[in-house]
């Protein structure tokens, strides 16, 4: 009879652990989160498709630089540590999953004892009683999820468990956006150190000149002076240049996990630059950009905390069952008549817990709302990082061109210069400026190239590509 109670109530349980699972709230997107998402440019998408669903390899056509991704994506020590706490995440889901099933402890005892001498029984046998007891007991409890408490719980585990896998996710697209930065960094540091040096050699031509056109005496002292400070000035911007193609091939060691060493690569005007840039529709972020994803799993598993929180002031279901052996003699103790067993199930409801549960719940009310905060500040965030990228990655083109103008007309103003001066028709500072502006000019068009294919980085990474 005993059986077929404890058997029945095992049964219940189930019944009601499922119907709880069926009461369970869902988390569901407000439809008005759609409609803060938008990109500031007139070109507008022509279909769902973005260059975030593209690999990498199909945006970045530099075989160096796959590699070198390649290497980060495997070595870098920031997605190692994002691995790890995925380890740590999924290993609590298991334990979220487990907590449905009863817990089981035994208790293998032995108890040795006796009376006082005082006592009443003592003061009747007038003697001490000593007694013996062993046991070896079997403990177990089940809360039966009546409410549905147990499987907020596990969800709210389970979105946290995808947050650090959305986490992993992103350290990878910002490690695919750093090293194809740093690569293209470089490329332009090679330009500009190359520049620099082309311009050095023809200001060291230049300086002889000038000291030619003193002894002619068309030129004063000051005319070799400025001609040969300029060329110190050329010389130091050299070593600077040097300096940063060091740091920026340090830099990009490390995002590929390795110690400082020299980088292989190509040249600025090799690279490949998309024509045609697909962005997809806004809404896309909400799938493509892992750091929203995270924040919104984020927010999902505060909704089920919260809803983990109300329930725990609902009343709690509890069966509880112990059995097990128990004699006071060793000899016995494996005996059919040794064995015991209790069952015992009840209601518990909370009434006074100090302000415990209530405050539990409003914490839980407001890191949901802090929360909900958080996911609309990374969509606005992550339109905000595409509209910017489009806006530069749309204007280089124009800057490229008008740079490029620009440095030839200081090339020819230098040649004519030269050759007025030459002849004693210009001032030795009208070749000095026109030397130096057309340094700066090709050193801005090399920026601005630099600048077309960093916005192609930032647009790829914004988009939320790189991690697929």
């Amino acid at each position: 009879m005993k059986s077929n109670w404890i058997k029945y109530s095992f049964i219940i349980g189930i019944i009601l652990t499922f119907q709880s699972c069926l009461a369970v709230k869902e988390y569901t997107r407000s439809e008005k989160i759609e409609d803060d998402i938008y990109y500031r440019t007139d070109m507008l998408p022509k279909d769902s498709t973005s260059m975030a669903d593209f690999s990498y390899t199909a945006i970045f056509k530099d075989e160096l630089l796959q590699q070198y991704i390649e290497k980060g994506l495997q070595n870098n020590l920031d997605i190692r540590m994002a691995l790890q706490n995925i380890a740590t995440a999924e290993a609590y889901l298991k334990q979220a999953k487990s907590i449905y099933f009863p817990t089981l402890s035994v208790s293998p005892g032995v108890s040795y004892s006796t009376s006082s001498l005082n006592s009443q029984q003592a003061a009747f046998l007038n003697d001490r009683e000593w007694s013996t007891q062993y046991n070896l007991g079997l403990n177990s409890s089940w809360e039966i999820d009546v409410w549905g408490k147990l499987k907020n719980a596990e969800k709210a585990q389970y979105a946290t468990y995808l947050q650090t896998v959305a986490a992993h996710q992103a350290v990878k697209s910002r490690i695919v956006a750093g090293i194809a930065s740093a690569y293209f960094q470089l490329l332009a540091l090679d330009e500009q150190y190359r520049t620099t040096q082309e311009s050095i050699t023809l200001q060291e031509e230049s300086l002889e000149t000038t000291k030619a056109l003193k002894e002619a005496g068309q030129v004063t002292e000051v005319a070799v002076q400025q001609t040969e400070a300029l060329t110190l000035n050329y010389k130091a911007r050299l070593i600077d240049i040097n300096n940063n193609i060091k740091i920026a091939e340090n830099q990009l060691s490390y995002l590929m996990g390795e110690p400082a060493h020299a980088i292989e690569r190509t040249q600025i005007e090799n690279q490949f630059i998309p024509t045609d840039i697909k962005t997809g529709y806004p809404s896309a972020l909400l799938r493509n950009r892992p750091d929203v994803l995270a924040a919104e799993y984020a927010l999902i598993a505060s909704f089920h905390d919260q809803e983990v929180a109300k329930l725990n002031m609902y009343p709690s279901l509890n069966i509880s069952v112990s059995g097990g052996l128990q004699s006071m003699e060793l000899d016995d103790f494996f005996n059919a008549n040794s064995l015991f067993a209790n069952v015992l199930g009840g209601l518990t409801q909370p009434i006074f817990q100090q302000r415990r549960l209530r405050t539990q719940l409003e914490v839980s009310q407001i890191a949901q709302h802090s929360a909900l905060l958080e996911f609309r500040r990374s969509l606005l965030m992550a339109s905000n990082e595409v509209s910017n990228a489009l806006q530069t990655y749309n204007n280089q083109d124009g800057i490229i061109r008008l740079k490029t103008q620009e440095f030839e007309n200081y090339t020819r103003a230098t040649e004519y210069s030269q050759e007025l001066l030459n002849y004693g028709l210009a001032n030795y500072l009208e070749v000095l400026t026109a030397q130096q502006n057309a340094l700066n000019a090709k050193l801005a068009e090399i920026n601005a190239k630099y600048a077309k294919l960093n916005a192609l980085v930032d647009l790829y990474s914004s988009l939320g590509g790189g991690w697929k």
